[in-house]
């Protein structure tokens, strides 16, 4: 009975019910990509490891967030060498620099990447291709990502200066858009050319490593950490750096407090729209549900049928939501914004919705308890 009732109610009324629908698609819409935003913003500052194929960071003690490695020594290398079990050391560094372009563009602060050409090297080998990694040999040839080209004034071939020093843009990668500056990348004998604060020969901002397929990971990175007296470095595995990284972006500084901080307003809003309007809508039927308590319905059965139908006008809702959801992150991934669209916010944007509405729809009806059904029929 109170299935049949609350679809027929909807089918009748759907007048009445569309904006509500439309509220619960907008809100989880406004909720997911707030969400999605969060976590593309806070995670772009961790590409640099998650666009790397390397197990293992090794850099200064104490760092917090990946681009804020400080220098460390050559020996650091040696007590890498000296483990057995260790089957790849490799040195990337991170300066920084000046971009000034050719056409008259104006000065742009750039983060310096010094990284190895080898065939074997793990250093964003996601993104840079073997035979652009080859290429890099080349003093004086850089590649950009290609959504900073514009704002680089940078075209295949096209040259400038970086902190007074010709460049040549030989290519571009994509996946390494950054928030702030601009990433340029080089091999290490030009990233110090450009940059002449980074460390000499043999010494780098982090030495990244990889443990043979038979050895133990862990323990490895644990004999490394437990030496003793004065701490050269520190080392990380890829998931623990990338999560650091993440985690400061998020707690520790200003962008990532402001975010949470909208974020949080968005859910607020969006859970205030549905639960008002889902409220009116329901308050249009208390009519009709007066009636049914006034024929003996009891009050249960009638919770129960505005709560299948909050369940229906939401299902109908999240379904338009998350069809919007992926058309925005489509266009995201093609103007290069960072948007992470995880399964798990969507499922806590809808959760947070549906929520919201059969509470909404409950308390809506509910007045009908203390109400004589005769006066609500006049």
């Amino acid at each position: 009975m109170a299935i049949s009732i609350a679809r027929k109610t909807l089918l009748h009324d759907w007048r009445r019910f569309l904006p509500a629908t439309i509220a619960i698609a907008f809100s989880g819409v406004l909720m997911t990509v707030q969400g999605a935003l969060l976590l593309g913003i806070v995670g772009a500052n961790s590409l640099y490891v998650t666009q790397s194929t390397a197990g293992y960071w090794v850099g200064f003690p104490g760092t917090q967030s990946v681009d804020l490695g400080r220098a460390i020594p050559a020996s650091v290398a040696t007590n890498l060498y000296a483990e057995r079990e260790i089957s790849h050391v490799e040195p990337i560094l991170f300066g920084s620099g000046d971009w000034r372009g050719m056409q008259g563009a104006g000065g742009v602060s750039v983060t310096i990447l010094g990284i190895e050409t080898d065939n074997n090297a793990e250093a964003l080998a996601r993104i840079i291709p073997m035979w652009l990694r080859n290429q890099l040999n080349e003093p004086g040839t850089v590649v950009v990502d290609v959504a900073d080209a514009s704002k680089l004034s940078a075209r295949k071939g096209s040259t400038a200066e970086v902190n007074g020093h010709a460049v040549r843009v030989i290519g571009y990668i994509d996946g390494l858009r950054g928030l702030g500056g601009v990433n340029v990348v080089a091999s290490r004998e030009t990233a110090r050319s450009l940059d002449r604060s980074l460390p000499g020969e043999g010494g780098a901002t982090y030495f990244l490593y990889d443990v043979k397929k038979e050895a133990d990971g862990p323990i490895v990175q644990m004999r490394l950490n437990s030496g003793q007296g004065v701490r050269h470095f520190e080392v990380w595995s890829a998931e623990e750096l990338a999560s650091m990284t993440t985690m400061y972006m998020l707690l520790d500084s200003g962008a990532g407090i402001a975010f949470i901080f909208a974020t949080f307003i968005a859910v607020l809003i969006g859970a205030v729209i549905t639960s008002q309007t889902l409220m009116s809508a329901v308050a249009g039927t208390v009519p009709q549900y007066a009636t049914l308590r006034a024929l003996g319905v009891p009050f249960h059965k009638l919770r129960l049928i505005v709560v299948e139908q909050a369940g229906w006008v939401g299902l109908l809702g999240f379904c338009i939501s998350l069809i919007l959801s992926l058309a925005l992150a489509i266009a995201a991934a093609i103007y290069k914004v960072p948007f992470e669209l995880r399964f798990s916010i969507i499922v806590s944007a809808s959760t947070v919705v549906l929520v919201v509405a059969a509470v909404a729809c409950v308390l809506a009806i509910h007045r009908l308890r203390d109400t004589d059904p005769a006066m609500l029929l006049r």
